[in-house]
């Protein structure tokens, strides 16, 4: 047992998800209502308090260091496999049209301003944006891009049930260290059975754990050695 210390997505069929994890999630209140109250309270705190300065400030910087866009948007699958438009600071040198391709370790494609940001987690911020417009929360499992989803679907037959709520900012799979580049499947079938225990257990107390587990590396200066 896990302690706590578009068109190219095959097309979730909500009832299909819904009956193989109805008896998965606990309808709680907190589940049902709660997680939403605390997310919007949460994501309304941090884009009138840090990204209304963070994302002028950071962006010119990413636009001076790397000629482009400070914000990059990727489509991600969300909940009941929804597809949606996920933001991100710009981590990578700027090339339209580019094919998607994992980021892996030592990627020629990261900036050193973006290196920067992916060690500090920085480059999630604008996510609270995709928290307060209901597409994320600010803990679940982790959107992925489509063309990754597509790859998992077929793959691991629990990956559905993922998508019995919403991704999240961060979750316990990043927190237990289970994040970065997945270079094999036994990996992403971990970093699900840690998606699908924190599914079944989610509440205010775990949530706020999380929330904090999360910031206190940044808070303490540590580099998240598996963001690349």
């Amino acid at each position: 047992m896990i302690s706590l210390d578009s068109s190219i997505f095959p097309k979730v069929d909500p009832e299909q998800v819904g009956d193989r994890v109805a008896g998965m999630t606990d309808q709680t209140w907190y589940a049902q209502y709660g997680k939403r109250v605390f997310d919007i309270v949460v994501a309304l705190l941090v884009c009138m308090f840090v990204l209304s300065w963070l994302i002028p400030v950071l962006g010119l910087i990413i636009w001076a260091t790397s000629p482009g866009p400070g914000l990059y948007i990727q489509l991600r699958t969300g909940r009941n496999g929804r597809v949606f438009r996920c933001v991100k600071f710009r981590t990578m040198y700027f090339k339209k049209n580019s094919e998607f391709e994992q980021a892996k370790m030592g990627d020629p494609r990261v900036t050193p301003m973006g290196a920067f940001l992916r060690r500090t987690n920085l480059d999630e911020m604008p996510q609270f944006w995709n928290v307060l417009m209901g597409d994320m929360s600010v803990v679940g499992p982790r959107p992925h891009p489509i063309q990754l989803d597509n790859m998992f679907w077929r793959e691991i037959d629990n990956y559905p049930q993922r998508y019995a709520i919403r991704p999240g900012i961060t979750g316990l799979a990043q927190v237990r260290g289970a994040r970065g580049q997945t270079e094999a499947m036994i990996k992403m079938r971990h970093r699900v059975r840690y998606d699908l225990h924190y599914a079944k257990r989610q509440s205010l107390l775990v949530d706020l754990k999380l929330c904090w587990l999360t910031v206190k590396p940044m808070l303490n200066g540590s580099e998240n050695v598996n963001a690349w």
